[in-house]
């Protein structure tokens, strides 16, 4: 049984550390004292409020941890890292920070530590997928679509968040990078939006967001590479109203003689709005398409994720694909399936297939499951 410190006691956060503590023994963190009760009476998991922009009370916490998660929010995300490096931890990260990861690969492999990063739904599983056909084909094209929607659609945004609204908003600011031809393209985020069919669910809207992240430069040989957000049609233009309109602007202006910040008010007022309460139902969706030579033939994978809210165990949906697969990718590192010193994205991890198939099967046995077409195409 291993000890094993989760950094961040969010919806996702909380998640890890309840599927965690059935095999080892949990210290689940957070600021808030408040939300920690959450683990009141749960076997294996022992609470701690720590607050991690404090480095030495980080580094004091993690001395006899065999692993560290970190779930802790993403404008933290990047110092925590560092600091859980330099204190010589293997990690898995899934706060999905906006600077690069990989500036921290160096001081990993110096400190000889395993770091696995943005190891969550998308990015994450979508990244372990398309290590494993790069391991195998000539990839020529990848795609991810991926959203986390409500059942209920709720006028006017029908969307709620599962993580902060400042998060979605980032999104919807961030300027979108892709690949087109084999050379790096940014558009706006929320451009070149197109309607998409699921089974099940009906029409979606897809459109820009800055997802491909790692990709761009451990998949530079890849000529195509795009990532879109999938929300109910509709949101978007919302969206792309308000940010043109000012409303999610940075920039101070006065009002009635008081200073404030668009963004900031804005996302008071999104926080209601937005807010998946206890017990709402929500959907997780996300197309990952991957085209390329395989064995002489061009051929197309196309791997479809569904995923709701499960109402015995109250947790939701994004949760449970995000948190089960940073938790699968924990057993690989504890049992030593993955051991690679250095930090890796979930692209460099996915390219072992003995840790792909694990996952696959880890997710599966928690009710997580793909569907995998493939397509041959004409030469």
């Amino acid at each position: 049984m291993a000890k094993i410190l989760v950094l961040g006691s969010g919806m996702v956060g909380s998640a890890i550390s309840l599927d965690l503590a059935s095999r080892h023994e949990v210290l689940a963190t957070d600021r808030s004292a408040e939300v920690l009760q959450r683990f009141d009476g749960i076997a294996n998991v022992a609470t701690k409020v720590l607050d991690v922009s404090d480095s030495a009370s980080v580094t004091a916490a993690v001395a006899d941890m065999d692993l560290v998660v970190s779930a802790v929010p993403g404008f933290l995300g990047f110092a925590v890292l560092r600091t859980l490096i330099e204190a010589g931890k293997n990690v898995v990260d899934i706060s999905f920070f906006p600077e690069d990861a990989l500036e921290l690969r160096a001081l990993a492999e110096e400190r000889g530590v395993v770091v696995v990063t943005d190891m969550g739904v998308a990015p994450g599983l979508d990244n372990l997928i398309f290590g494993h056909h790069d391991a195998q084909m000539k990839v020529q094209r990848f795609s991810c679509l991926v959203g986390g929607l409500p059942k209920k659609r709720t006028f006017p945004w029908q969307y709620k968040a599962p993580f902060s609204p400042m998060d979605v908003v980032e999104e919807y600011l961030r300027p979108a990078r892709m690949v087109e031809n084999g050379k790096e393209v940014v558009m706006p985020a929320l451009s070149e939006p197109e309607y998409v069919e699921f089974d099940g669910i009906g029409t979606l809207e897809a459109f820009n967001t800055d997802g491909l992240r790692s990709l761009i430069q451990t998949m530079s040989h890849v000529p195509d590479m795009v990532e879109k957000t999938l929300r109910f049609p509709g949101h978007r233009d919302l969206a792309l109203a308000m940010r043109e309109s000012g409303f999610l602007s940075d920039d101070a202006i006065s009002v009635n003689g008081q200073d404030i910040i668009p963004r900031e008010v804005t996302s008071a007022i999104l926080f209601d709005q937005w807010k998946l309460h206890p017990g709402e139902e929500e959907f997780t969706v996300m197309r990952v398409t991957v085209d390329g030579l395989e064995d002489g033939q061009f051929t197309r994978h196309i791997w479809d994720l569904y995923d709701e809210y499960d109402p015995e165990t109250g947790i939701s949906s994004m949760s449970r694909t995000t948190g089960y697969t940073c938790t699968g990718m924990a057993e690989c590192l504890l049992d030593g399936t993955w051991n690679v010193p250095g930090l890796s994205p979930g692209e460099i991890v996915g390219r072992n297939a003995e840790v792909f198939a694990r996952i696959l099967d880890y997710l599966a046995a928690r009710g997580v499951t793909l569907r995998h077409e493939i397509v041959l195409l004409d030469n």
